[in-house]
Protein backbone atom coordinates (compact mmCIF):
# COMPACT_ATOMS: atom_id res chain seq x y z
CA UNK A 1 0.00 0.00 0.00
CA UNK A 2 1.38 3.54 -1.11
CA UNK A 3 -0.58 5.42 1.12
CA UNK A 4 -4.13 4.50 0.68
CA UNK A 5 -3.61 3.10 -3.23
CA UNK A 6 -2.73 -0.86 -3.68
CA UNK A 7 0.06 -2.06 -5.77
CA UNK A 8 0.54 -5.27 -6.91
CA UNK A 9 -1.24 -8.61 -5.94
CA UNK A 10 -4.08 -7.79 -8.62
CA UNK A 11 -4.34 -4.47 -7.98
CA UNK A 12 -5.78 -1.66 -10.94
CA UNK A 13 -2.32 -0.79 -12.46
CA UNK A 14 -1.47 2.75 -11.41
CA UNK A 15 -0.04 6.03 -12.64
CA UNK A 16 2.68 7.81 -11.10
CA UNK A 17 4.53 11.38 -12.42
CA UNK A 18 7.17 13.26 -10.64
CA UNK A 19 6.92 16.96 -9.88
CA UNK A 20 9.80 19.80 -11.58
CA UNK A 21 9.31 22.14 -9.06
CA UNK A 22 11.41 22.64 -6.01
CA UNK A 23 10.30 20.51 -2.99
CA UNK A 24 11.17 23.17 -0.68
CA UNK A 25 8.96 25.71 -2.68
CA UNK A 26 5.98 23.35 -0.99
CA UNK A 27 3.42 26.19 -2.21
CA UNK A 28 4.23 25.28 -6.21
CA UNK A 29 4.74 21.74 -5.30
CA UNK A 30 1.27 21.35 -4.31
CA UNK A 31 0.06 23.16 -7.01
CA UNK A 32 1.74 20.81 -9.91
CA UNK A 33 0.73 17.71 -7.36
CA UNK A 34 -3.19 19.04 -7.72
CA UNK A 35 -2.55 19.24 -11.38
CA UNK A 36 -1.34 15.47 -11.94
CA UNK A 37 -3.93 14.40 -9.67
CA UNK A 38 -6.45 15.67 -12.11
CA UNK A 39 -4.71 14.32 -15.45
CA UNK A 40 -4.84 10.90 -13.48
CA UNK A 41 -2.03 10.64 -11.37
CA UNK A 42 -2.77 8.05 -8.79
CA UNK A 43 0.93 8.54 -6.98
CA UNK A 44 3.55 11.58 -7.41
CA UNK A 45 6.85 11.43 -6.42
CA UNK A 46 8.85 14.28 -5.03
CA UNK A 47 12.71 15.40 -4.86
CA UNK A 48 14.24 14.87 -1.24
CA UNK A 49 17.57 15.96 -2.14
CA UNK A 50 18.04 18.64 0.46
CA UNK A 51 16.97 19.24 3.82
CA UNK A 52 15.05 22.06 2.92
CA UNK A 53 12.96 19.72 0.63
CA UNK A 54 12.28 17.16 3.51
CA UNK A 55 11.02 20.48 5.48
CA UNK A 56 9.03 20.99 2.45
CA UNK A 57 7.25 17.34 2.25
CA UNK A 58 6.53 18.08 5.89
CA UNK A 59 4.12 20.44 4.46
CA UNK A 60 3.25 18.96 1.34
CA UNK A 61 1.52 15.64 2.82
CA UNK A 62 -0.65 16.61 5.05
CA UNK A 63 -2.17 18.51 1.77
CA UNK A 64 -1.68 16.06 -0.82
CA UNK A 65 -4.82 14.60 -2.81
CA UNK A 66 -2.78 11.54 -3.76
CA UNK A 67 -0.01 9.43 -1.85
CA UNK A 68 3.56 10.72 -2.02
CA UNK A 69 6.71 9.04 -2.76
CA UNK A 70 10.30 11.21 -1.73
CA UNK A 71 13.02 10.10 -4.26
CA UNK A 72 16.43 9.84 -2.51
CA UNK A 73 19.17 8.96 -4.37
CA UNK A 74 22.90 9.51 -3.14
CA UNK A 75 22.22 10.49 0.84
CA UNK A 76 20.94 8.34 3.19
CA UNK A 77 20.04 10.72 5.74
CA UNK A 78 17.21 12.24 3.13
CA UNK A 79 15.97 8.53 3.10
CA UNK A 80 15.68 9.35 6.97
CA UNK A 81 14.34 13.21 6.73
CA UNK A 82 11.37 12.02 4.22
CA UNK A 83 10.01 9.23 6.99
CA UNK A 84 10.13 11.97 9.73
CA UNK A 85 7.75 14.32 7.07
CA UNK A 86 5.08 11.16 6.71
CA UNK A 87 6.01 10.29 3.01
CA UNK A 88 4.04 7.54 2.03
CA UNK A 89 6.93 5.64 0.27
CA UNK A 90 10.39 6.37 -0.63
CA UNK A 91 12.79 5.59 -3.82
CA UNK A 92 15.84 4.30 -3.44
CA UNK A 93 18.48 4.22 -5.67
CA UNK A 94 21.15 1.87 -3.65
CA UNK A 95 23.50 1.85 -6.01
CA UNK A 96 24.15 5.35 -5.46
CA UNK A 97 23.97 4.76 -1.70
CA UNK A 98 25.79 1.65 -1.87
CA UNK A 99 26.72 1.36 1.46
CA UNK A 100 24.61 -1.32 2.96
CA UNK A 101 24.74 -0.59 6.55
CA UNK A 102 23.11 2.90 5.53
CA UNK A 103 20.59 0.79 3.28
CA UNK A 104 19.79 -1.13 6.23
CA UNK A 105 19.44 1.26 8.46
CA UNK A 106 16.63 3.27 6.14
CA UNK A 107 14.94 -0.11 5.83
CA UNK A 108 14.23 -0.30 9.66
CA UNK A 109 12.87 2.80 10.24
CA UNK A 110 10.78 2.24 7.23
CA UNK A 111 9.30 -0.78 8.23
CA UNK A 112 9.01 0.64 11.72
CA UNK A 113 6.34 3.02 10.06
CA UNK A 114 4.89 0.36 7.51
CA UNK A 115 6.35 2.99 4.18
CA UNK A 116 6.96 0.96 1.52
CA UNK A 117 10.47 1.58 -0.58
CA UNK A 118 11.19 1.49 -3.80
CA UNK A 119 14.17 -0.28 -5.10
CA UNK A 120 15.09 1.71 -8.31
CA UNK A 121 17.94 0.42 -10.46
CA UNK A 122 18.91 2.29 -13.08
CA UNK A 123 21.67 1.34 -16.07
CA UNK A 124 23.46 4.49 -15.15
CA UNK A 125 24.31 3.40 -11.80
CA UNK A 126 25.11 0.26 -11.54
CA UNK A 127 28.00 -1.10 -8.75
CA UNK A 128 31.50 -1.14 -10.43
CA UNK A 129 31.76 -4.74 -9.67
CA UNK A 130 28.72 -5.62 -11.76
CA UNK A 131 30.02 -3.36 -14.49
CA UNK A 132 33.13 -5.72 -14.85
CA UNK A 133 31.45 -8.98 -14.26
CA UNK A 134 29.12 -8.22 -16.97
CA UNK A 135 31.82 -7.17 -19.69
CA UNK A 136 32.24 -3.25 -18.92
CA UNK A 137 28.51 -2.61 -19.94
CA UNK A 138 24.81 -2.59 -18.93
CA UNK A 139 22.74 -5.79 -19.57
CA UNK A 140 19.61 -7.41 -18.40
CA UNK A 141 21.73 -9.83 -16.55
CA UNK A 142 23.28 -7.26 -14.74
CA UNK A 143 20.19 -4.83 -13.45
CA UNK A 144 18.75 -8.24 -12.30
CA UNK A 145 21.97 -9.17 -10.52
CA UNK A 146 21.76 -5.42 -8.97
CA UNK A 147 18.09 -5.79 -7.98
CA UNK A 148 18.62 -9.46 -6.32
CA UNK A 149 21.34 -7.83 -4.20
CA UNK A 150 19.51 -4.88 -3.22
CA UNK A 151 16.70 -6.90 -2.22
CA UNK A 152 18.62 -9.25 0.15
CA UNK A 153 19.77 -5.84 2.45
CA UNK A 154 16.34 -5.05 2.89
CA UNK A 155 15.43 -8.72 3.69
CA UNK A 156 18.15 -9.08 5.79
CA UNK A 157 16.34 -6.94 8.32
CA UNK A 158 12.66 -8.26 7.47
CA UNK A 159 11.87 -5.51 5.58
CA UNK A 160 9.64 -7.08 2.72
CA UNK A 161 6.74 -3.92 1.22
CA UNK A 162 9.31 -3.44 -1.48
CA UNK A 163 8.14 -2.28 -5.11
CA UNK A 164 11.47 -2.74 -7.95
CA UNK A 165 12.24 -1.19 -11.31
CA UNK A 166 15.13 -1.92 -13.52
CA UNK A 167 15.09 1.23 -15.98
CA UNK A 168 16.68 1.71 -19.09
CA UNK A 169 16.83 4.09 -21.44
CA UNK A 170 17.59 1.38 -24.17
CA UNK A 171 13.78 -0.34 -24.61
CA UNK A 172 15.23 -3.71 -25.52
CA UNK A 173 17.52 -4.20 -22.67
CA UNK A 174 14.26 -2.57 -20.17
CA UNK A 175 11.90 -5.62 -21.55
CA UNK A 176 14.58 -8.06 -21.74
CA UNK A 177 15.60 -6.97 -17.59
CA UNK A 178 11.86 -6.83 -16.23
CA UNK A 179 10.98 -10.48 -18.06
CA UNK A 180 13.88 -11.77 -16.26
CA UNK A 181 13.35 -9.89 -13.04
CA UNK A 182 9.47 -10.92 -13.07
CA UNK A 183 10.74 -14.78 -13.74
CA UNK A 184 12.97 -14.28 -10.26
CA UNK A 185 10.52 -12.98 -7.83
CA UNK A 186 6.82 -11.45 -7.19
CA UNK A 187 7.77 -8.25 -5.45
CA UNK A 188 5.47 -5.42 -7.62
CA UNK A 189 7.57 -4.15 -10.48
CA UNK A 190 7.49 -0.11 -11.35
CA UNK A 191 7.71 -0.02 -15.07
CA UNK A 192 9.46 2.75 -17.16
CA UNK A 193 12.07 3.51 -20.06
CA UNK A 194 14.03 6.10 -18.15
CA UNK A 195 15.17 9.23 -20.00
CA UNK A 196 12.75 8.18 -22.89
CA UNK A 197 13.29 12.03 -24.46
CA UNK A 198 10.22 14.51 -25.60
CA UNK A 199 7.33 13.89 -27.30
CA UNK A 200 6.69 12.27 -29.85
CA UNK A 201 9.55 9.89 -30.22
CA UNK A 202 9.89 9.87 -25.86
CA UNK A 203 5.96 8.39 -26.33
CA UNK A 204 6.82 5.85 -28.71
CA UNK A 205 10.02 4.42 -27.27
CA UNK A 206 7.80 4.62 -23.60
CA UNK A 207 4.91 3.11 -25.08
CA UNK A 208 6.94 0.32 -27.04
CA UNK A 209 8.39 -0.65 -23.60
CA UNK A 210 6.09 -0.80 -21.21
CA UNK A 211 2.73 -2.05 -23.59
CA UNK A 212 4.79 -4.87 -24.66
CA UNK A 213 5.25 -6.13 -20.87
CA UNK A 214 1.71 -5.02 -19.44
CA UNK A 215 0.35 -7.47 -22.02
CA UNK A 216 2.71 -10.17 -20.83
CA UNK A 217 1.05 -9.59 -17.24
CA UNK A 218 4.16 -7.84 -16.45
CA UNK A 219 3.73 -4.64 -14.19
CA UNK A 220 1.84 -3.47 -11.44
CA UNK A 221 2.46 0.73 -11.75
CA UNK A 222 4.36 2.89 -14.61
CA UNK A 223 5.19 6.27 -15.13
CA UNK A 224 6.45 7.90 -18.74
CA UNK A 225 9.49 9.70 -17.90
CA UNK A 226 9.01 12.45 -21.11
CA UNK A 227 11.09 15.84 -21.44
CA UNK A 228 7.79 17.70 -20.71
CA UNK A 229 5.23 18.75 -18.65
CA UNK A 230 4.74 15.96 -16.29
CA UNK A 231 0.72 16.46 -16.49
CA UNK A 232 1.41 14.88 -20.28
CA UNK A 233 2.84 11.91 -18.69
CA UNK A 234 0.19 11.13 -16.70
CA UNK A 235 -1.67 11.86 -19.54
CA UNK A 236 0.05 9.16 -21.42
CA UNK A 237 -0.14 6.37 -18.75
CA UNK A 238 -3.83 6.67 -18.41
CA UNK A 239 -4.06 6.35 -22.12
CA UNK A 240 -2.24 3.55 -22.04
CA UNK A 241 -3.72 1.80 -19.44
CA UNK A 242 -7.35 2.41 -20.85
CA UNK A 243 -6.41 1.44 -24.68
CA UNK A 244 -5.13 -1.89 -23.35
CA UNK A 245 -8.42 -2.52 -20.86
CA UNK A 246 -6.37 -2.18 -17.61
CA UNK A 247 -8.30 0.42 -16.32
CA UNK A 248 -11.65 2.19 -17.18
CA UNK A 249 -11.94 4.56 -19.57
CA UNK A 250 -12.14 7.84 -17.85
CA UNK A 251 -12.33 10.35 -21.14
CA UNK A 252 -13.70 10.20 -24.62
CA UNK A 253 -12.10 7.25 -26.95
CA UNK A 254 -11.75 9.43 -30.50
CA UNK A 255 -11.52 6.67 -33.13
CA UNK A 256 -11.54 8.00 -36.76
CA UNK A 257 -10.80 6.73 -40.26
CA UNK A 258 -7.22 7.00 -41.69
CA UNK A 259 -9.13 8.85 -45.15
CA UNK A 260 -8.73 7.73 -48.45
CA UNK A 261 -10.61 8.50 -51.72
CA UNK A 262 -14.31 8.22 -50.78
CA UNK A 263 -13.85 11.05 -47.95
CA UNK A 264 -16.08 14.24 -48.79
CA UNK A 265 -14.76 15.86 -45.93
CA UNK A 266 -11.30 16.99 -44.38
CA UNK A 267 -11.40 13.75 -41.72
CA UNK A 268 -7.94 15.01 -40.17
CA UNK A 269 -9.82 18.95 -39.77
CA UNK A 270 -12.78 17.34 -38.59
CA UNK A 271 -10.90 14.74 -35.54
CA UNK A 272 -9.00 17.30 -34.87
CA UNK A 273 -11.44 19.80 -33.77
CA UNK A 274 -13.68 16.92 -31.96
CA UNK A 275 -10.85 15.87 -30.06
CA UNK A 276 -10.71 20.09 -28.91
CA UNK A 277 -14.49 19.58 -28.39
CA UNK A 278 -14.16 16.96 -26.30
CA UNK A 279 -10.95 18.18 -24.27
CA UNK A 280 -10.87 16.78 -20.39
CA UNK A 281 -14.79 16.34 -20.55
CA UNK A 282 -15.07 13.37 -18.52
CA UNK A 283 -16.92 11.11 -20.95
CA UNK A 284 -16.24 7.54 -21.11
CA UNK A 285 -17.25 7.34 -24.72
CA UNK A 286 -15.88 5.69 -27.35
CA UNK A 287 -17.02 8.16 -30.34
CA UNK A 288 -15.74 7.54 -34.21
CA UNK A 289 -15.32 10.04 -36.60
CA UNK A 290 -15.33 8.56 -40.12
CA UNK A 291 -15.01 10.48 -43.80
CA UNK A 292 -17.62 8.41 -46.03
CA UNK A 293 -20.46 6.26 -45.11
CA UNK A 294 -19.78 3.85 -47.28
CA UNK A 295 -18.02 1.93 -44.87
CA UNK A 296 -18.15 4.17 -41.72
CA UNK A 297 -20.77 3.02 -39.69
CA UNK A 298 -19.91 -0.41 -40.11
CA UNK A 299 -16.21 0.08 -39.50
CA UNK A 300 -17.46 1.68 -36.19
CA UNK A 301 -20.34 -0.57 -35.24
CA UNK A 302 -19.03 -1.32 -32.24
CA UNK A 303 -18.41 2.63 -31.49
CA UNK A 304 -21.04 4.16 -28.68
CA UNK A 305 -21.68 6.82 -31.28
CA UNK A 306 -20.50 8.15 -34.37
CA UNK A 307 -20.76 10.42 -37.53
CA UNK A 308 -19.97 9.67 -40.83
CA UNK A 309 -19.63 12.38 -43.98
CA UNK A 310 -21.46 12.44 -46.90
CA UNK A 311 -23.18 14.61 -49.65
CA UNK A 312 -22.26 17.88 -47.38
CA UNK A 313 -24.20 16.16 -44.41
CA UNK A 314 -23.15 14.33 -41.70
CA UNK A 315 -24.77 10.63 -40.51
CA UNK A 316 -24.86 10.24 -36.82
CA UNK A 317 -25.28 6.97 -35.61
CA UNK A 318 -25.61 5.35 -31.73
CA UNK A 319 -24.24 1.64 -32.06
CA UNK A 320 -23.74 1.19 -35.09
CA UNK A 321 -27.52 2.56 -36.35
CA UNK A 322 -27.82 5.36 -38.47
CA UNK A 323 -29.98 7.65 -35.69
CA UNK A 324 -30.22 11.36 -37.90
CA UNK A 325 -28.87 13.75 -40.56
CA UNK A 326 -27.04 16.98 -39.66
CA UNK A 327 -25.39 19.30 -41.99
CA UNK A 328 -21.73 19.19 -42.55
CA UNK A 329 -20.77 22.23 -40.04
CA UNK A 330 -23.10 20.86 -37.04
CA UNK A 331 -21.34 17.44 -36.99
CA UNK A 332 -18.90 18.20 -34.04
CA UNK A 333 -21.47 19.97 -31.85
CA UNK A 334 -23.84 17.32 -32.56
CA UNK A 335 -21.84 14.37 -31.44
CA UNK A 336 -20.71 16.08 -28.15
CA UNK A 337 -24.12 16.61 -27.69
CA UNK A 338 -25.28 12.81 -28.08
CA UNK A 339 -22.32 11.76 -26.49
CA UNK A 340 -23.51 13.87 -23.10
CA UNK A 341 -26.95 12.78 -23.62
CA UNK A 342 -25.65 8.90 -24.19
CA UNK A 343 -23.33 9.08 -21.24
CA UNK A 344 -26.23 10.43 -18.79
CA UNK A 345 -28.73 8.54 -20.41
CA UNK A 346 -27.44 5.39 -22.05
CA UNK A 347 -27.57 3.90 -25.67
CA UNK A 348 -30.86 2.28 -25.77
CA UNK A 349 -32.37 5.77 -24.23
CA UNK A 350 -30.86 7.98 -26.89
CA UNK A 351 -32.28 5.25 -29.98
CA UNK A 352 -35.38 5.53 -28.36
CA UNK A 353 -35.10 9.83 -28.47
CA UNK A 354 -34.23 9.16 -32.43
CA UNK A 355 -37.09 6.80 -32.96
CA UNK A 356 -38.65 9.53 -35.35
CA UNK A 357 -35.73 9.77 -37.31
CA UNK A 358 -34.45 6.98 -37.54
CA UNK A 359 -35.81 5.70 -41.02
CA UNK A 360 -35.35 8.68 -42.81
CA UNK A 361 -31.57 8.75 -41.42
CA UNK A 362 -31.54 5.75 -43.03
CA UNK A 363 -32.57 5.79 -46.03
CA UNK A 364 -30.07 9.15 -46.42
CA UNK A 365 -27.65 6.87 -45.42
CA UNK A 366 -28.12 4.77 -47.97
CA UNK A 367 -28.73 7.35 -51.18
CA UNK A 368 -25.29 8.57 -49.83
CA UNK A 369 -23.91 5.36 -50.16
CA UNK A 370 -25.02 4.86 -53.68
CA UNK A 371 -24.33 8.24 -55.01
CA UNK A 372 -20.39 7.70 -53.37
CA UNK A 373 -20.15 4.26 -55.04
CA UNK A 374 -21.83 5.46 -58.38
CA UNK A 375 -19.54 8.55 -58.52
CA UNK A 376 -16.27 6.88 -57.15
CA UNK A 377 -16.61 3.11 -57.92
CA UNK A 378 -15.89 0.08 -55.39
CA UNK A 379 -12.05 1.02 -55.81
CA UNK A 380 -12.06 4.96 -54.95
CA UNK A 381 -8.40 4.40 -54.47
CA UNK A 382 -7.88 2.63 -58.19
CA UNK A 383 -5.98 -0.12 -56.43
CA UNK A 384 -7.35 -2.97 -59.29
CA UNK A 385 -5.56 -0.52 -62.47
CA UNK A 386 -2.49 -1.04 -60.45
CA UNK A 387 -2.47 -4.26 -59.80
CA UNK A 388 -3.67 -4.78 -63.59
CA UNK A 389 -0.44 -2.79 -64.72
CA UNK A 390 1.42 -5.30 -62.62
CA UNK A 391 0.36 -8.19 -64.12
CA UNK A 392 1.26 -6.11 -67.70
CA UNK A 393 4.62 -6.32 -66.76
CA UNK A 394 6.74 -8.92 -69.24
CA UNK A 395 7.75 -12.05 -66.68
CA UNK A 396 11.13 -11.59 -68.51
CA UNK A 397 11.48 -8.11 -67.24
CA UNK A 398 9.65 -9.13 -63.88
CA UNK A 399 12.98 -12.18 -63.55
CA UNK A 400 15.51 -9.99 -64.84
CA UNK A 401 18.58 -9.88 -62.16
CA UNK A 402 18.94 -6.41 -60.67
CA UNK A 403 22.12 -4.73 -61.30
CA UNK A 404 25.11 -6.02 -59.11
CA UNK A 405 23.13 -9.53 -58.40
CA UNK A 406 25.09 -12.83 -59.22
CA UNK A 407 23.77 -14.70 -61.94
CA UNK A 408 23.92 -17.60 -59.03
CA UNK A 409 21.83 -15.47 -56.51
Amino acid sequence: MVGDVPVGAGAPVTVQSMTVTKTADHEATLRQIYALAAAGADIVRCTCNESAAAEGLARIVPRSPVPIVADIHHQYLRALEALEAGVHCLRLNPGNIRNPKHIKLVASEALDRRVPIRIGVNGGSLHPDLYAKHGGKVTPEAMVESAQQEIAHFEDVGFDLIKISVKASSVPLMIEAYRQLAEVTDYPLHLGVTEAGPPPIGTLKATAGMATLLAEGIGDTIRYSLTTDPVEEVKAGRQLLEVMGLRERKNVDLIACPSCGRAEVDVFAIADEAMRAFGEREIPLQVAVMGCVVNGPGEARDADLGIAAGNKRGHLFVKGQNVMVVAEDEMVDTLVEWAEYIHANGAEAALDRASSTRAAARRAAQQDRDRNLNDRGDDANDTETAVSNIRMVPKSARSKPTRGRRDSE
